[in-house]
């Protein structure tokens, strides 16, 4: 065998650590995707659908501002006189739902007509404020009431029907459902937990469990990806964690800004995680190595 064999192959080893350590630094390590203070200080409720990600509260409340792959943003619609989003969700008929804190209520806009409607109103809503839907297009609607750190998570049925699931808790603020939407996740950002409940088939909620709690920062939006990790918004921290379904935390990602409000993942693989920046009025994205969980 030559000598120069054995060179080589270390020669190229060493290359494909190097190329695979640079790939992998990639991963998790977050980066502007839209420029400073295009948003307002409510920058928050990122989706992702079809191509292009929607953000609330574009330039002034009260808005949705849509970002194309480049970052570029645009107005996409103006919301009624007293109303102003706080989370986006998309239904199965492709209709977006805007959690309306100001207005106390569940938002239906049309995505063709740009047309603005009030899904759901109820004087008994606090501030609607983060939202996830399952397969069969009910809502769970955290529901925090500030002023007395106090706070409730709604149900609300395809037909508008709606009714409280969960009462008596701290200022409710991220919600998640897990892959197979037995689990429901929901933080209260005032007393730094995370709730998990089992879900029955028809939506109603049992077995409250904590499910993290910690002793430092707030939170605020959460997601979960393919495999049940959930993503969760370090308010203060500038970071989102990543929890396995134990509730451990396998990663920490830093963020520029201090004020993380939501995370969504999106993408051409649906790996691209979305994060909006209160202080820095901004989108910052990372990539994970696993898709969210509604990605395939």
């Amino acid at each position: 065998m030559s000598k120069k064999f054995p060179l080589l192959f270390i020669t190229f080893f060493i290359s494909l650590l190097v190329v695979f350590t640079t790939t992998k630094n990639k991963k998790y390590k977050a980066k502007d995707f839209t420029q400073e203070n295009l948003f307002t200080e409510n920058c928050e409720g990122p989706n992702y659908r079809d191509g292009k990600l929607y953000v609330v509260n574009f330039q002034k409340d009260g808005t949705i501002g849509v970002v194309d792959t480049d970052g570029n943003v645009e107005l996409f619609v103006t919301l009624p006189q007293g109303s102003t989003a706080n989370a986006i969700q998309f239904n199965s008929k492709g209709e977006m739902l805007l959690a309306d804190f100001t207005g106390h209520n569940i938002l239906k806009v049309n995505m063709s007509t740009k047309e603005v409607s009030v899904f759901v109103h109820d004087s008994l809503f606090n501030q609607p404020n983060d939202l996830c839907i399952n397969s069969r297009d009910q809502i769970f609607a955290s529901d925090p009431d500030w002023k007395t750190s106090t706070g409730k998570v709604w149900r609300i049925d395809a037909d508008g029907q709606h009714v409280v699931v969960a009462d008596s808790m701290g200022t409710t603020n991220g919600i998640a459902l897990s892959p197979d939407e037995k689990i429901l996740y929901v933080n209260e950002s005032v007393q730094r937990k995370i709730w998990k409940f089992d879900v029955d088939a028809a939506g109603n909620l049992s077995n409250k469990t904590l499910f993290k709690e910690y002793p430092d920062y707030g939170f605020d939006g959460m997601k979960c990806d393919r495999e049940g990790n959930l993503y969760v918004t370090r308010y203060g921290a500038g970071q989102v964690d990543v929890l396995d379904p134990t509730g451990a935390v396998t990663r920490s990602v830093k963020l520029k800004g201090l004020k993380t409000s939501n995370i969504a993942f999106g993408g051409p693989k649906g790996k691209t995680c979305f994060v909006t920046l209160q202080d820095r009025k901004c989108v910052e994205v990372f990539e994970s190595k696993v898709a969210g969980k509604n990605f395939k």
